[in-house]
Order: C-alpha cells, then structure tokens, then sequence
C-alpha cells in the first residue's frame, strides 16, 4: 500500500512537488525520485501512454515512495479503471460541463459505497491478494476504504457551457480540485490562441471565486508540478545561449 504522498502533503499544509510527463520517460521518475519529489502526473489527454507504459511508471514510482496521478482523455469507467487498477491515485476530469459529468467521474474513481469504481487485480486493488491484504490486517472493504480516503479528484473547467454549470457541478462533494483548461477556454470565448486575453483572466478569476467559495480547491494550492517537456526545452535553450548560439 502506498500513502497518496500528495494528498499526505496537502493536508498538512504542505508542498507537494510533481513533474508532469506526457509520454513514458523512467529516467525523469528516478531523477524525481533521487530529488525527493512527491508525485508523477500523467497528462495522457495531449500524451502518449499504453497501458504497459503506465504500468511501469507506476511500478517504478510506488516502489520508489511516489504517488501516480493522471489527466485521463475521457471520463468513461473503462478508461479510468485502466490507470487505477496500475495504482494511480489522483484523476483529473477534462471537459466537465455538468453535475452529471461529475458525479460519473467521483462514481469512477471512489469504490462503494461512496462510489461505483469496479475491483480489479492490479496494483491498485493489492493484485487482489487475500494474503497481501491479510498481512496488513485488512480486508477488501478496509482496503477499499483506505483507497478512496487516498483517491484525489480534479474537474477541469474549459467551457462557458461549464461555468454557467458551475455552481451546480461545485455540488458535487467528492470533488476535491478545480483546474482550468485555459486554452479551451480562451478558444469557447471567442478568443482563439488567446489563454492571456482578460476576457479569460476574468473567466478564470469568477472560476476561482465561485470554486473556493464552495470549499474546493485549486489544482495549484500547495502543489507545484513542473512540465518536464517544457523544462527540457528551457534548459536546451539556455544552454545554446551560454554557449554563444
């Protein structure tokens, strides 16, 4: 069993650290893990993960004392099971427009009775050993109870459609954290290519508002999480530059 070292973080109002990857790189894992960061994000709606990729992320992450998080391309049961059943433990839901959308995506990831996630005999479920289970004196319901204490679940906001809805979807209890989608937004708005215009600052800022008034969170409170591609790229630059290019 390994603790959601993010969430752990989160609630004792500390920072957690995350490198985000949109393809499979075990190297930055490792390099993450030797710097002591806390979790791996897996942006797999503009990525590029099987299954088995996510597999072996997950299996070198958890042994190395991080936690797996992952931005699924669609919310669908099956599609989500595949990462949880791996061990990942936090969901981010893109293109939530409505109460009902976010209800199905709580439903998915939480199992009962808080929700609907089905067993499965991955990682994420301790291979579904009874004697894997029995040496930490739990059982299927314990350890279900335990998994979903340690599930954290995001809505992205990325729609007016979506704000509209928004005080509706903020219903939702199981929610944990609001992140925009910034680009889509902007383009919904009128404003293609546009995430800076203060037609979207100002959309973001009512998000924000209306999302923190409701209790949740922001994707970005008390965690910081580098995009690991875009650091490269930085680094790549600057190194050209230094060096008289």
């Amino acid at each position: 069993m390994n603790e959601n070292k993010i969430l752990a973080k989160i609630n004792k109002n500390q920072t957690a650290f995350v490198a985000s990857i949109k393809s499979e790189n075990l190297d930055i894992i490792e390099y993450a893990s030797r710097l002591n960061y806390d979790g791996v994000h897996l942006d797999a709606e503009h990525g590029s993960f099987s299954v088995d990729s996510i597999e072996r992320i997950c299996q070198l992450a958890i042994s190395n004392s991080m936690s797996v998080t992952a931005r699924v391309s669609k919310v669908s049961s099956s599609d989500i099971n595949l990462f949880l059943d791996r061990g990942v433990q936090g969901i981010m839901g893109p293109h939530i427009e409505t109460l009902e959308e976010a209800s199905l995506l709580a439903d998915y990831c939480l199992f009962p009775l808080e929700g609907k996630r089905s067993w499965g005999g991955g990682r994420g479920t301790e291979f579904g050993s009874k004697t894997l289970l029995d040496e930490k004196k739990l059982n299927k319901r314990t350890y279900a109870q335990w998994a979903n204490k340690n599930m954290e679940i995001t809505i992205q906001i990325e729609s007016v459609k979506a704000i509209n809805n928004l005080d509706e979807i903020l219903k939702e209890d199981r929610i944990d954290r609001v992140a925009f989608g910034p680009h889509d937004l902007a383009a919904d708005l009128g404003f293609p290519g546009e995430p800076d215009h203060i037609r979207v600052i100002e959309a973001h800022n009512e998000i924000e508002a209306r999302s923190r008034e409701a209790g949740k969170m922001m994707v970005g409170d008390l965690v910081q999480s580098i995009r690991v591609e875009d650091a490269i790229i930085d680094s790549m630059l600057k190194f050209k530059k230094e060096n008289g290019q």
